[in-house]
């Protein structure tokens, strides 16, 4: 049960904790076996092991094998056997942590310093022993990977060779270190040749390092930190790094900051390296992530392909995506595939033809478009279903002190310019050994020449060389190195000129000498040195950012972004079901016809709304409860004409139904819904109160019992609000005369109405519109705006606004309509906003009967008339049926172009004739 409960414990529960204790408890578990491995009869013993009558374990060791005492027997001496208890969950948890930790110290993680795991190291080093500098030939892969298996790296020549070519593609590496010859892969995900077949070399310059024994190089992190330069990924056991590649010139000009201010702020930095930079390019979406990797070490960093839109065809209109930049670690092939797959399976839609027309000179991916389509809607929905948007996840774990830690922008840099400052310290006590006791020498040098006699009449009284040596040192004082040296000086350096050189040699040695120990002297000088070095890597190596990023609040693609933001017709029923179809459904017909049908509607079922908005609009709905409820438009499933519809998806209770639709596309500050009920109460309310609505909806008017609410419109303070009752008796005044109430509130009486009458309509005349007096004036003036009248037995008319007068509310009002027994007013609407060169309406109204048929008419085809004309005929209606609802949309142009081919004209000439009092009298 011990064991089995140990090897249940994750691993990164084992790591934590400080890992002082972590390294201490390895590497007492390491001595222990070390100790247990030098004894071969030792024993392991479980914790169920039988225990003696005072409470310590008994240990029963085992019976020597037939192998041992015949060793025993031949070697003349017994072998003396020892059992070591341990208790073996803590002997399988401890040695787990010992091999966790070779494992990321040996193989998974980078260390901080040099950004290098030891592969890496392990490779460049090998090269470098074996002469492959940039300047020299090229030699062949498999060579590399033997000397780096014999030498250094005990493992599989597959993860080695896969090692080097990745440090050779520029696709990989930001920075690539080696310089390859042959086939090294593709972006597709395309194999390296062979290793007998392919050839490196170095690509880099290399410098003598700090104890001259070898040659680093020099864009390696003996200048620039090379862990954020080229990056870092790889995955141990309870631990992974990721870590995104950086541009040279930004990380030098960050790790400037950070020493000249090491107290800097995160957004200091961010100024001088805004984020990582990719060697595929790309487009980087948002910096939030980029923050959060920077601060914490983790962070997701939202990549896309850098894409262009050409027209392939004028005439068509068609264009083409061209994907020039893929995401990091994205394969181009395995793209274009699923781009493909997506299009058969209709997920991607708008997509005519893809093909890769890719080459030397560069990506380009050419996604052709169906005639019509957006490219921006294709474009989102390629980065919501495709790797052409893709994240990476940073996670900045390095070795620091020898253990694995998970560091910041900050502290990455610090850790690097503290090794930074350690080398350069080293490096310049080297060098000053190596100046003193070169200065030192050649004093002696020098004071041998200048008593050349001496010497030379020393050296030839003398029998050997030991004799020399202490004559020399006895006469003039040299130590035994200045003494060597006198005797080592070949006939051609006692010249004069010679001597010179000596002097002039002892004079630069004590400059530099002076030199080197002011640098150990002064921190300050020692991180200018570091700001230099990196420097001159920067004016060398630096290239211009391949990495776009681009600001934005959000890096998911939203369903707004891969819907086209159209226009669309709504149609709701009175027991609830919705359809939403395009504008072109109900062709453009002619007044009088008969109409076309919405489409089925189930039993006993009746359409309630007709209205117009955009897919993207937030659709507010009003109940008769005076509840309003909310959702987005292109929510509502696309139908055809003859479809029954969906059921809406609002949490209607019984009883309740939806009596008015508002689309807003912006909730402005200020805008205002003005609400009217049935019995005549209306009020306004600031339009930003229904910004925020509950799924179950919420209250938006008092409403007292026997009252419905039934029109709800958008207006501002300068607009003009027309009132209608079914008894055709209309009121027109200012939206700033209704007070601003709050939801819960009743508000004040539009109109007076007589006995059986109720409001019949409401509409709102934009303060852009119109030019009507606040006094009444008896000119007639058939100028726009217009009032459209509908009677639900089929007529209307259009009556000019400049025939009313602004009137107060709470009174009985103008007639308007003169209307027929038994007929009662349907709506009234506010056009002429949009005018032909002409100067006439260019709306159109859609009118809806009690059967479901739909007919679709010019409003300028609706003639002109006087408050008491009676109308002309605009829908012919089954017997005893009558106008349910009616709806006004906006003409487009390529509809008025293409008319309906049967239109449906079925009335004859004497049932186009006007109304006999049709005309402008009254």
């Amino acid at each position: 049960m011990a064991l089995s409960a140990a090897l249940r414990l994750p691993l990164p529960r084992l790591l934590r904790g400080p890992t002082g204790s972590l390294l201490a408890a390895a590497a007492a578990a390491s001595r222990r076996r070390a100790a247990v491995v030098a004894i071969p009869a030792a024993r392991f013993l479980s914790s169920s092991s039988s225990s003696s009558s005072d409470g310590s374990r008994s240990v029963q060791p085992l019976r020597a094998g037939r192998d041992e005492r015949a060793a025993a027997g031949e070697g003349g001496a017994a072998v003396k056997e020892r059992v070591v208890p341990v208790e073996l969950h803590k002997e399988a948890t401890e040695a787990y942590m010992a091999y966790a930790m070779s494992v990321l110290l040996g193989r998974a993680l980078p260390d901080v310093r040099d950004g290098l795991k030891p592969v890496h190291r392990r490779i460049l080093y090998a090269m470098h022993e074996m002469g492959l500098a940039s300047r020299r030939p090229f030699r062949k892969c498999a060579r590399v990977v033997g000397e780096v298996l014999g030498k250094f790296h005990p493992h599989g020549d597959s993860a080695v060779y896969e090692t080097l070519v990745r440090m050779a593609q520029d696709f990989s590496m930001r920075y690539p270190l080696v310089q390859g010859h042959g086939n090294f892969g593709s972006i597709d995900a395309d194999p390296p040749a062979a290793m007998r077949y392919t050839e490196c070399r170095l690509d880099v310059d290399f410098v003598p390092n700090f104890d001259n024994s070898q040659k680093e190089p020099s864009l390696l992190p003996a200048r620039v930190p090379s862990l954020l330069l080229n990056g870092s990924s790889g995955i141990a056991v309870g631990m992974a790094t990721n870590i995104p590649p950086h541009n040279l010139g930004e990380l030098v000009d960050v790790l400037s900051v950070m020493i000249e201010n090491p107290e800097a702020t995160l957004q200091e930095l961010l100024e001088c390296m805004p984020g990582p930079d990719f060697p595929t390019g790309g487009t980087i979406v948002g910096n939030q992530g980029i923050l959060e990797a920077y601060k914490t070490g983790r962070g997701r960093v939202v990549l896309r392909g850098k894409t262009d839109i050409e027209t392939i065809d004028v005439k068509s209109k068609r264009s083409a995506i061209i994907i020039k930049e893929i995401p990091y670690q994205t394969n181009k092939s395995t793209l274009v595939e699923r781009i493909a797959e997506l299009v058969e399976e209709k997920v991607l839609e708008g997509i005519s033809d893809i093909r890769d027309e890719s080459d030397r000179s560069g990506m380009r991916v050419v996604i052709e478009l169906k005639r019509g389509a957006d490219p921006a809607i294709v474009l989102n929905n390629l980065y919501r279903h495709t790797a052409l948007q893709s994240s990476f996840s940073c996670n900045m774990v390095a070795i620091l002190d020898g253990q694995p830690k998970l560091m910041g922008l900050k502290e990455i840099l610090q850790a690097f310019i503290d090794f930074r400052c350690s080398v350069i310290e080293r490096r310049a006590r080297f060098k000053l050994s190596q100046a003193l006791e070169r200065k030192h020498i050649v004093e002696g040098i020098v004071i041998g020449l200048d008593n050349l006699d001496s010497v030379i009449q020393i050296i030839r009284g003398t029998s050997n060389h030991a004799m020399a040596r202490e004559s020399l040192i006895k006469e003039f004082g040299l130590s035994d190195k200045q003494a060597e040296a006198l005797l080592d000086i070949t006939l051609r350096k006692l010249t004069s000129l010679e001597r010179k050189k000596f002097v002039d040699e002892a004079k630069s040695l004590s400059e530099e000498i002076s030199k080197l120990n002011e640098l150990l002297s002064n921190k300050k000088l020692i991180f200018q040195l570091i700001v230099q070095e990196a420097t001159d890597l920067k004016n060398k190596f630096a290239t211009p950012r391949r990495s776009f990023i681009e600001d934005s609040a959000s890096t998911e693609v939203d369903d707004l972004d891969i819907i086209p933001n159209e226009e669309m017709l709504l149609i709701l029923s009175e027991k609830g079901y919705v359809k939403r179809m395009k504008p072109n459904t109900f062709n453009l017909q002619h007044r009088g016809t008969i109409g076309k049908s919405v489409g089925k509607m189930r039993m006993n079922d009746s359409t309630s709304d007709f209205i117009v908005c955009q897919t993207h609009d937030h659709v507010l709905y009003f109940s008769d409860k005076g509840i309003v409820y909310s959702a987005r438009a292109y929510k509502i499933p696309e139908c055809t004409r003859t479809a029954t519809g969906t059921p809406l998806l609002l949490s209607l209770p019984d009883g309740e139904r939806i009596t008015s639709i508002i689309p807003v596309s912006e909730f402005g500050e200020d805008q205002y819904l003005a609400m009217l009920t049935t019995n005549g109460y209306i009020k306004k309310v600031p339009l930003n109160a229904f910004s925020a609505i509950r799924t179950t909806g919420i209250i938006s008017i008092q409403l007292v019992p026997g009252d419905e609410l039934k029109w709800v419109r958008r207006c501002g303070n300068d607009d003009l609000v027309a009132l209608a009752s079914q008894n055709g008796m209309v009121i027109v005044n200012s939206c700033n005369k209704l007070r601003v109430f709050g939801r819960r509130t009743r508000g004040v009486v539009a109109m007076k109405l007589k006995e059986s009458d109720k409001m019949a309509s409401m509409d709102i005349i934009p303060a852009t519109s119109h030019n009507m007096p606040e006094t009444y004036s008896r000119v007639k003036d058939l100028s726009p705006p217009w009032l459209l009248f509908i009677a639900d037995n089929g007529f209307g008319k259009r009556v000019s606004v400049n025939a009313f007068r602004q009137g107060n509310f709470n009174r009985v009002g103008m007639q308007g309509y003169k209307l027929q027994p038994d007929c009662s007013l349907a709506a009234v609407f506010v056009v002429g906003f949009s005018l032909t060169d002409d100067g006439e309406s260019d709306e159109q109204v859609v009118l809806v009967s009690q059967s479901g048929t739909v007919n679709r008419i010019k409003v300028k085809d609706i003639s002109i008339q006087s408050r008491h004309a009676r109308g002309v005929i605009l829908m012919r209606l089954d017997h005893g049926g009558k106008i349910l609802s009616a709806s006004l949309i906006s003409a487009a142009e390529e509809e008025e172009e293409e008319q309906d081919p049967e239109p449906a004209s079925l009335v004859s000439a004497a049932e186009e004739e006007r109304d006999p009092e049709d005309g402008l009298s009254a």
